[in-house]
Order: structure tokens, then sequence, then C-alpha cells
């Protein structure tokens, strides 16, 4: 990515074929990051970004933990 519309092509994408809470690229740390309740594998960015021209160079998926707030 290498410019503002780079981001906001990629994270178009990802939102239009998964269902994200939150998807947002950044350029200059060089990573998208995507909130989602759908599992989403590697080969499915793979399927999405790679006709669009940009490349996925690593994946990482993690757990999301969801904190509670309590009253006391």
């Amino acid at each position: 990515m290498s410019c503002g519309m780079c981001e906001a092509h990629v994270q178009d994408t990802v939102a239009q074929h998964f269902k994200t809470k939150k998807a947002k690229a950044s350029r200059s740390k060089k990573k998208l990051i995507v909130i989602s309740e759908q599992e989403i594998s590697e080969d499915d960015f793979h399927k999405i970004l790679d006709p669009t021209g940009y490349r996925i160079i690593s994946y990482r998926r993690e757990e999301a933990i969801k904190k509670l707030l309590g009253w006391s």
C-alpha cells in the first residue's frame, strides 16, 4: 500500500467479502487488522486480495477476548 486510497481499497475489499466489525489498513505500519466473528483463513485473504494486486507477506490470527465491565 502506498497511499490512503490503497488503504481504503483494501479495507473496502475485505468488508465486501467478510462480515467484519472492523478492518483497518495502515500503509505506514504495513498491516491490515481485521476484527470479525467469522473465521477468516489466510487462503480466504489470498483469494480476495491477490486479484487486487496487494500481497500478503505474513498472517497471524488471534482470539479476541471481550472485556466485561462490572458494577460494584
